[in-house]
């Protein structure tokens, strides 16, 4: 029996932080996922190999696995509002410097400079995101979210493979800096904590795990970590090399490899927000296995040598693969208590930070290895199959203790 109350006892002062975090998640994220279409002129800029290309791309996970724990224990230690912001100013600051490398070295070090920021924002946004949404709209306001994410994407992707074109990678990365800086400032002014007594009180009761309990020693947190690391790479893995493929392959630049990654986060706006109403509605974990057997197929699919097929199979291997990350963060929210929020979110993050590295670095050898991306699409059906037997263990392990959406009306 869930103890959550229905949607409507959760104050309307949830809406001004969650609005802000919004802001910030774009602003973050615009950076982030629209930084592909630049990779083919950064690689001939630097000379890079693919497996070195690879390296410079996978180098996001290898941080978030040093940095998810620090960053989900510094915004429990001195608060989301306040990490969250100086992690923007931190993108800001690397994209800037990036921008300025003048070497394969210096490049390397810069971009490490701006996913250390990007680490500690992006956790914190999670943290905010669990801390300020009601719980019975868990789901749905994580697929908001995730529908921002997406709409990054869709603007920053094209738009940066326009300033490629037109101008150099290096003005691109000039507009990412902005716009990471003035989410910093907005967040920074605009954002407040919901705080316990503004809360339902029985929105406060946790509906799985005890209050005592530390997210740090949970097993189910932890095999969240390696779920959303696993499902979570290959979409990070295919957004990274879909501009070397359409240019090794079918021959097209980094504008209309931008258009390619944008249809892909267009279809992730709508799937996010499909998706986010059914895990209210129906057992999450269900949901989410039936999302990743799509995955796997549309991974697979990659393969086929056909241009349209490409670009809808990269579609759905974005869009669902995105969601199911979104959701999966959503689930580790529901299954700790608010204090806990933070380690939570650190310790999901390390799992994606884990495979984040391995899938470009693997899918980079394989390149250079084969001459062929086809073994490493192969790798990533592989991945998505196994997540969702993982999927199918979790569900097993929290029979009965995992809720549903049929346990809290929101409409009633």
């Amino acid at each position: 029996m869930s103890t959550l109350a229905p949607a409507r006892a959760w104050p309307a002062v949830w809406l001004l932080p969650f609005g802000v975090t919004l802001l910030a998640m774009f602003a973050l994220q615009l950076s982030n996922l629209g930084f592909s279409p630049l990779l083919p002129s950064i690689q001939r800029d630097f000379g890079m190999s693919y497996t070195q290309l690879g390296t410079f791309t996978g180098m996001y996970g290898l941080l978030a696995m040093a940095l998810s724990l620090p960053a989900g224990v510094s915004a429990r230690r001195f608060g989301e509002r306040r990490v969250l912001a100086l992690g923007l100013f931190g993108v800001a600051a690397g994209s800037l410097l990036l921008g300025e490398a003048w070497s394969a070295e210096s490049a390397i070090a810069f971009r490490a400079l701006t996913i250390f920021g990007y680490r500690f924002a992006f956790v914190s946004v999670l943290i905010a995101v669990t801390l300020t949404s009601p719980p019975a709209l868990r789901g749905r306001t994580m697929g908001v979210v995730g529908a921002t994410s997406a709409l990054a994407s869709v603007i920053g992707a094209p738009l940066g493979g326009i300033l490629v074109r037109e101008f150099t990678w290096r003005m691109a990365i000039l507009g990412y800096a902005g716009m990471a800086a003035f989410g910093a400032v907005v967040f920074w002014l605009c954002y407040r904590p919901v705080i316990d007594h503004e809360i339902a009180p029985a929105a406060t009761q946790d509906p799985v795990r005890d209050s005592r309990a530390s997210a740090l020693m949970s097993p189910v947190v932890w095999m969240l970590a390696l779920i959303v690391g696993l499902g979570g790479f290959g979409q990070f893995t295919v957004t990274s090399f879909v501009p070397s493929v359409a240019g090794s392959v079918y021959g097209l630049d980094a504008a209309a490899s931008g258009v390619i990654i944008s249809t892909g986060y267009m279809t992730a706006m709508a799937v996010n927000l499909v998706v986010g109403l059914l895990a209210d509605r129906f057992d999450k974990l269900t949901v989410l296995a039936v999302v990743f057997v799509l995955v796997a197929v549309a991974s697979a699919t990659l393969t086929v040598q056909h241009l349209l097929i490409f670009r809808i199979a990269t579609a759905a291997v974005i869009g669902l693969g995105f969601t199911a990350a979104n959701q999966l963060y959503a689930l580790a929210g529901s299954m700790t208590p608010r204090h806990e929020a933070g380690n939570a979110m650190g310790v999901v993050s390390l799992g994606a930070g884990l495979f984040g590295f391995f899938g470009p670095q693997m899918v980079g050898i394989l390149r250079d290895w084969t001459g062929s991306f086809t073994a490493g699409f192969y790798m990533v059906a592989i991945a998505d199959v196994t997540t969702v037997g993982l999927i199918l263990v979790l569900s097993h392990l929290t029979r009965g203790r995992t809720m549903t959406a049929a346990a809290t009306p929101t409409g009633s």
